[in-house]
């Protein structure tokens, strides 16, 4: 079963018209604060691994749809990188369409292995991305980190970026991902962590936690195997108890559930999918006690 047959069967009509966004606004968004400078953003942000399309109308139509649902119904970080082929340049054509580049959030990433090759990849980004400052830069799979955070470092103190980060979403570089945390000190992680996907919350979350950095959840649907897991099951009834219509919404609410966690990125490139994730950002997330329990009903699947 794929995300679409998924959500058909796990929502239905019905659900889909009840679904938060459709009667809250914006302004109702769960938010969590950036620990190193209090900000706020939804828990809900928009990742774009699959935004890597051709110049035709037809490929970037509904991207550009999605795009605007997700700026409407309050999104605003979006996470991409340059390997994510023409990614950044098709989000920077359809950011600059909608005009709505003032009230993103926009975070991308650097993996050259040398100063130079560094400072050249991000005057790339900023070129296709159509943007003088980057809200996150952030040293992806921890490629060429010891020569790239100085020269993020000197990006920020000049203001063209806000804040600096790191990413991975591969439990084989956890090791290697919390030594250069302690050292770097970054503003943001990104990291893999879902109901599926645990393990980044026996060090690396509480690492984040005590040392007050961000942590953006790549693959909170565990790169979708999660919905075969679950296949046509219904939600259990206690879900409704903290706000959830569907699977996608139990899994997302569960990954910002974590006290670490700020923001999670699904991947959203359908109105239906916008609109079914959006409605983890609403209502409350789980409390500990009740993350314990979707993890025993998960794990008895």
């Amino acid at each position: 079963m794929d995300r679409r047959e998924f959500t058909k069967a796990s929502l239905g009509a019905a659900s889909l018209a009840m679904l938060p966004p459709a009667i809250a606004g914006p302004e109702h968004l769960i938010r969590k604060a950036i620990p190193s400078s209090g900000e706020l953003i939804p828990i809900v942000g928009l990742g774009t691994n699959r935004y890597g399309v051709d110049e035709s109308a037809a490929s970037r139509a509904p991207l550009r749809a999605a795009l605007e649902r997700f700026h409407k119904l309050g999104g605003t970080l979006i996470d991409t990188a340059p390997q994510y082929r023409t990614s950044e340049s098709v989000l920077g054509d359809l950011i600059a369409d909608l005009r709505i580049r003032d009230d993103l959030f926009v975070a991308t990433k650097t993996d050259k292995s040398n100063a130079a090759d560094t400072n050249a990849q991000i005057q790339g980004s900023a070129y296709k991305l159509k943007t003088s400052k980057f809200d996150l830069m952030q040293v992806h799979n921890l490629r060429g980190w010891k020569t790239a955070f100085p020269v993020l470092r000197e990006w920020q103190q000049e203001g063209r970026i806000r804040y600096i980060g790191m990413s991975t979403s591969q439990a084989n570089q956890y090791e290697d991902f919390e030594a250069v945390m302690r050292q770097e000190k970054p503003d943001f992680i990104q990291i893999n962590y879902s109901l599926e996907q645990r393990e980044a919350a026996d060090r690396i979350l509480p690492l984040a936690a005590d040392n007050g950095v961000a942590v953006i959840i790549n693959r909170a649907f565990g790169g979708g195997r999660i919905f075969k897991v679950v296949g046509d099951k219904p939600l259990p009834d206690w879900a409704k108890d903290f706000g959830c219509a569907s699977w996608a919404q139990f899994l997302l609410k569960y990954a910002c559930g974590h006290p670490a966690a700020t923001v999670a990125i699904p991947g959203m490139t359908k109105l239906r999918h916008v609109d079914d994730n959006f409605g983890a950002a609403h209502g409350r997330l789980p409390n500990t006690a009740e993350r314990n329990r979707q993890e025993a009903f998960f794990d008895s699947l």
